[in-house]
């Protein structure tokens, strides 16, 4: 008995331990570049509130269409700001949600108490990041018919979520130098989205141009500048808030 019971302590130990490490492995994501911070200010077009989630509203307009973003796996949700900032800009009410641990997986129904909050935004998109972008097609391929679009940023969805036969606007972005999403990735996953999917490839963007945090393990150079890659991204996701909205 006594061995045994010293066993069970070890293994539970072990567990603790790497339970441990995997909350400290997912709390400390790469710190958000100054720009990303600097998009968190207010100005004379948008209002930032700046909590969990962070909200970027227009001051000039009434958003009847919204977009709520995923952040990528193990990155600060604040990454994404200047994307989110310049969206607003153009008239959308833009959310990004924090998730547990910064894993979108956590907590992929998320966006829910996002469209719940907000009764007057009648077209909703919902997107995100690699593997915020897969959590998001998990939420949409389960969502009410207020939520009318899907945003992929160097993303897609799992096999278990096939949208191909939805009514969804879909736009599918990426970069030819992403080092952690293939091309082929990307390709193949076109049979679960609906044929009238918008792909935009983005020549010489990489996976962390997605957001403002940095370089990251695994990925290829990048041979065109962030804010130029992040221009393009922006560009395409107005053009689906467009259509839906």
């Amino acid at each position: 008995m006594r061995r045994r019971t010293k066993a069970i302590l070890v293994i539970l130990g072990i567990l603790l331990v790497i339970g441990v490490g995997f909350v400290v492995w997912g709390e400390t994501p790469p710190r958000p570049m100054d720009e990303a911070f600097k998009a968190l200010e207010s100005d004379s077009s948008v209002t930032v509130t700046v909590g969990d989630p962070l909200i970027f509203t227009p001051k000039n307009s009434s958003p009847t269409t919204g977009f709520i973003i995923y952040p990528g796996g193990r990155v600060d949700y604040r990454s994404y700001a200047p994307a989110a900032h310049a969206l607003a800009a153009e008239g959308y009410l833009v959310v990004i949600i924090r998730m547990p641990l910064n894993l979108a997986v956590l907590s992929p129904n998320a966006a829910q108490r996002i469209v719940d909050a907000y009764p007057t935004v009648t077209s909703w998109a919902v997107g995100g990041h690699s593997l915020g972008g897969s959590m998001a097609a998990q939420y949409v391929a389960g969502t009410p018919q207020r939520v009318k679009g899907l945003v992929l940023w160097a993303s897609y969805p799992a096999s278990g979520n096939d949208l191909s036969k939805t009514s969804l606007q879909v736009t599918t972005i990426h970069g030819t130098h992403d080092g952690l999403v293939s091309l082929n990735q990307i390709e193949e996953s076109l049979k679960l989205l609906p044929p009238g999917t918008t792909r935009v490839e983005i020549d010489g963007g990489n996976h962390a141009q997605f957001g403002w945090y940095g370089p990251q393990q695994g990925d290829k150079d990048a041979t065109i500048a962030r804010k130029e890659q992040q221009q393009r991204i922006i560009q395409a996701t107005i053009q689906l808030l467009q259509k839906i909205g």
